[in-house]
């Protein structure tokens, strides 16, 4: 019999174990759900962008922080830019994620380079 109908019963209760989640789960994936599609509606800076785009598209960020990792192949250097309502995210570079900033305000760092 071929694997993959063979695996087809534990396919099925694994959906099933998913969908019978405690309801606190669920919750959260709802505020996560809801904080994407937050983002997705935002002009933030798409990955692949070099840094001096988006500094010409955003403007100088408020902070720039310290380079973080870049001791090896397997660690390269990871740029933070904050602006105003988001951060930036760079390996070398180039843009790897953007994130909206959190309203608690924990995004300090105290190695920041002006």
């Amino acid at each position: 019999m071929n694997t993959f109908v063979r695996s087809l019963p534990a396919l099925a209760l694994l959906a099933a174990a998913g969908l019978a989640a405690p309801p606190a789960a669920r919750a959260g994936d709802g505020l996560l759900i809801q904080r994407v599609q937050q983002e997705r509606g935002l002009n933030l800076p798409a990955r692949g962008l070099s840094m001096a785009q988006v500094e010409q598209r955003y403007g100088t960020p408020q902070r720039k922080l310290s380079p973080r990792g870049g001791d090896s192949r397997r660690h390269p250097p990871i740029n933070r830019w904050e602006y105003p309502t988001f951060i930036v995210y760079f390996e070398h570079s180039h843009v790897i994620h953007a994130v909206l900033n959190t309203p608690a305000g924990n995004n300090t760092h105290p190695a920041t380079v002006n």
